[in-house]
């Protein structure tokens, strides 16, 4: 089973290899698009603005390893960054185009006022999970309990078009927000699952195990 982590960069990539070698799983970090022709699976990590997360993308060309590697039904997960560059467009220092796997925005989290004061922006830290319009079972958060904490640090959001693709919620401020995005063969999460404990390491491994169903039936 080959597992390719994307090196565009813009990551840490070491903490999502690390935890997916506690998943039993030693991926390749891979700078070069040729690793995805053979890849059984694909993560798409990544920290900072999004319009260096496109270029960094298009500079090494994965934009077209993408395109080609998604219709073939193999497992893709963005995380942090990696979700919102699925999305369509995004509105962070202007109007950027984005891979457009999934059909919505990435709109800035809203400053509101809590008890007299702003929120904190960026939105550092443990939060819960909430199940939005569909149930998590045979998901990238299977055997997860609702409510579970995982770590976060954003200044934006992903608003998909479709609520059918929104997979769970989180409240910050009173107000929810998209935390874990799901296509077909293609799930995002806003948190880190890499810097979330034991329950963070359960999702990898639900994905990993998304992994070797494909495997063992077979990608369209």
């Amino acid at each position: 089973m080959k597992v390719v982590i994307i090196d565009y960069g813009l990551c840490n990539l070491l903490s999502v290899h690390n935890a997916l070698r506690h998943c039993g799983v030693d991926a390749v970090i891979a700078a070069d698009p040729a690793a995805l022709s053979d890849a059984d699976g694909v993560i798409l990590p990544g920290v900072g603005a999004f319009e260096d997360g496109m270029s960094g993308l298009r500079q090494r060309g994965f934009m077209e390893a993408l395109g080609t590697y998604v219709p073939t039904g193999r497992p893709l997960l963005g995380i942090c960054l990696g979700m919102q560059l699925l999305m369509e467009r995004s509105c962070e220092f202007g109007v950027h185009d984005g891979l457009g796997l999934i059909k919505g925005e990435v709109r800035p989290v809203d400053h509101i006022a809590v008890d007299g004061g702003i929120l904190k922006i960026p939105h550092i830290g443990w939060n819960g999970l909430r199940r939005a319009s569909r149930d998590w079972e045979g998901s990238l958060l299977t055997g997860l309990p609702e409510a579970v904490e995982m770590y976060f640090v954003h200044s934006f959001r992903v608003v998909p078009q479709e609520a059918s693709h929104i997979l769970a919620e989180t409240e910050y401020g009173g107000k929810r927000f998209c935390s874990v995005v799901a296509r077909e063969n293609i799930w995002g999460c806003q948190f880190h699952p890499e810097k979330s404990s034991a329950m963070g390491l359960k999702l990898l491994n639900n994905f990993v195990c998304h992994v070797r169903k494909g495997l063992t039936h077979g990608a369209v």
